[in-house]
């Protein structure tokens, strides 16, 4: 997908999960969704900065690049929900090109999924919204289904500290 496409998702994910995270619909609300928001955004823009240094789509487009945005709050206590942002860039990426994206940089080979548009497609921010959809009804069953928590910052990193060696 494009940046724009990308940042669209973005806002519309951490303002949905923000409500998602605190349905009061108060100024607290308000304050989740900016705790959430922004970080996302900037981990759905920060894949696309290896259009200035390596190969666009393989040097930030991999597992290596998320594991340690996952793992970087573990250790520093910052950076929350960045991995989101990052996460569905990913989706919306193998989504929005034929040529798919190297998951498991270094190692050769690009992965893509059967089924999207191309960037330049007139339905791009449409699947873009509907991605989102999806995204969100998964986080409304990790909440419902008693799994809310590990969207919480610090909550998830809490549990990830107490697997870890």
């Amino acid at each position: 997908m494009n940046k724009g496409d990308h940042v669209l998702n973005a806002l519309l994910l951490g303002i949905g999960i923000g409500v998602l995270l605190d349905p009061s619909l108060s100024v607290d609300t308000l304050s989740t969704i900016g705790m959430v928001t922004i970080p996302v955004v900037v981990g759905a823009l920060f894949p696309d900065v290896d259009t200035a240094f390596g190969t666009h789509r393989q040097t930030l487009h991999n597992a290596l690049v998320l594991s340690g945005f996952v793992l970087f709050p573990v250790f520093y206590g910052n950076l929350y929900y960045v991995w989101i942002g990052i996460a569905t860039h990913f989706v919306l990426d193998l989504l929005g090109t034929q040529a798919g994206i190297a998951v498991l940089y270094p190692y050769d080979g690009m992965f893509d999924v059967p089924v999207g548009v191309n960037v330049d497609s007139n339905l791009a921010t449409l699947v873009t919204v509907l991605v989102t959809g999806v995204e969100l009804v998964a986080v409304a069953g990790l909440i419902r289904y008693g799994y809310g928590d590990l969207l919480r910052a610090p909550a998830l990193w809490d549990v990830l500290v107490g697997v870890l060696p």
